[in-house]
């Protein structure tokens, strides 16, 4: 097992992974930016390391400076959390080429997966069902417009590299489509610096459904169940629940054990997740793969009773897996919304600075994962999360009455949150029924926008 780790993020992501080392019994050295100094969290690290200014570029994502940080704290491991450099086989390649272990995926997983139009061939090959759309990357205007015409809109237009909607356009005719190619091109270049895109059939009102799985270095694959992940705004996940609303036994196994079946054929080892839609009549479509620990996955570790991110870590040393699939049990009902750092009234718009009260929930069933207390300042640098809470009960309807109580205890001051919207979520008829898809939000909560 590794003694000293060092952990290639910030914010709740790696307060989580530095409580899972010390849980270990493993050293830890943090790193941050010049907007994270003076962070509580990063007290509770062995060392911690300045890598930058406050730009990402120049810190959380500037791989020789977190190598330095890593070869000066003399670690043998670097856990890159998610966001950030969590899904670059380059960093992992260069992780391994220095002799310090990458907590993830192989390299050539990642580079596989990481492409959704190649991670749509290798389902495809692992007799995955996927959505009807392009067998490759579209180049010509006239070969999409062709598709489209074939399938009948609406289409999706996808980029093939990048994830959280980025590159993303429906299309619901020929000029629709002409626009939408270039501005989801152009975004993609910009966001992921490969402005490749692809086509697929628009799978209209679907739920969003996602698979964990675990695999180690022997071979060895597991699934722990699904999370339904429905309820977004603009692909941007609120709410996740496990075990899914109004999913049939029968479907959740077949979910479940293509998702297995595709990282086997990938080769993949680690925490990674594979995500579906799931159309009205319950037939299912893979999307695409997360080759990292999801910001959900305690959502898992409630229902399953096994600690993702230790196990990530065990797995990166070589251990098997210490349990098969057989052995994991999946109990009560937990659901997870994400407190976020902006204002639902104002379209989602950021909004950092400085919380100046802070009042947490508690109480039986509650979990909280945040790493901000009354007098942290939150930085516009960076993604809005400041916390996600969670509830665990025995059933979904006990799970939803404990998420109303807990959010109408959580007192925030000082900056706009996401609570009132979520406080309306679960005051909803159609979100307590399971009747919601991925445009609920916007149908019903943002249509004053548009």
């Amino acid at each position: 097992m590794f003694q000293r780790i060092l952990v290639a993020n910030r914010g709740e992501i790696a307060l989580r992974v530095i409580r899972a080392c010390k849980d270990m019994g493993i050293e830890v050295v943090a790193v941050f930016s010049e907007a994270d100094r003076g962070a509580p969290y990063l007290a509770l690290a062995d060392q911690a390391i300045c890598i930058g200014p406050a730009v990402a570029a120049e810190s959380y994502l500037n791989i020789p400076r977190i190598i330095s940080a890593a070869e000066i704290g003399d670690v043998q491991a670097i856990h890159p959390g998610y966001g950030f450099l969590s899904e670059n086989a380059h960093f992992a390649e260069v992780c391994r080429s220095c002799k310090i272990e990458f907590i993830g995926p192989p390299e050539q997983a990642m580079r596989q997966l990481g492409n959704k139009n190649e991670a749509r061939k290798l389902a495809m090959a692992a007799k995955v069902p996927v959505v009807p759309g392009s067998e490759g990357l579209i180049t010509e205007e006239g070969e999409a417009l062709k598709l489209a015409h074939e399938m009948g809109y609406p289409v999706l237009i996808k980029a093939a590299a990048g994830g959280g909607g980025r590159g993303m356009r429906v299309a619901h005719n020929d000029i629709s489509l002409k626009t939408g190619l270039a501005s989801a091109r152009q975004e993609a270049e910009s966001a992921f610096k490969d402005g490749s895109v692809y086509l697929e059939k628009y799978i209209e009102h679907p739920r969003h459904v996602e698979v964990q799985v675990l695999g180690d270095r022997h071979g060895n694959v597991v699934h722990l169940y699904e999370r339904d992940c429905s309820l977004q705004r603009r692909h941007q996940k609120l709410v996740e629940e496990s075990p899914g609303p109004n999913l049939p036994d029968s479907v959740r196994q077949e979910l479940c054990q293509a998702a297995v079946r595709l990282v086997k054929t990938a080769g993949y080892y680690s925490a990674g997740t594979c995500e579906f839609l799931v159309d009205k009549n319950n037939r299912f479509y893979f999307i695409e793969v997360n080759a990292r620990i999801q910001v959900e996955h305690p959502v898992t570790e409630l229902v399953t009773g096994i600690d993702l991110v230790q196990q990530q870590i065990r797995v990166a040393a070589g251990e098997k897996l210490a349990f098969t699939q057989a052995d994991i049990p999946h109990r009560g009902s937990a659901i997870e919304v994400r407190i976020n750092a902006e204002d639902p009234a104002a379209g989602f718009r950021p909004s950092p600075g400085v919380i100046t009260a802070w009042r947490p929930p508690g109480g039986p069933g509650i979990r909280l994962d945040t790493h901000v207390s009354a007098g942290y300042r939150v930085p516009p640098n960076y993604d809005s999360l400041v916390a996600k809470l969670l509830v665990y009960r025995p059933t979904r309807d006990q799970a939803i009455d404990t998420m109303r109580r807990a959010l109408s205890e959580f007192h925030v001051e000082g900056i706009k949150t996401t609570i009132p919207i979520l406080r309306d979520i679960f005051n909803d008829i159609a979100f307590r029924e399971g009747k919601v898809d991925t445009t609920y939000i916007e149908r019903t909560y943002l249509k004053k926008e548009t």
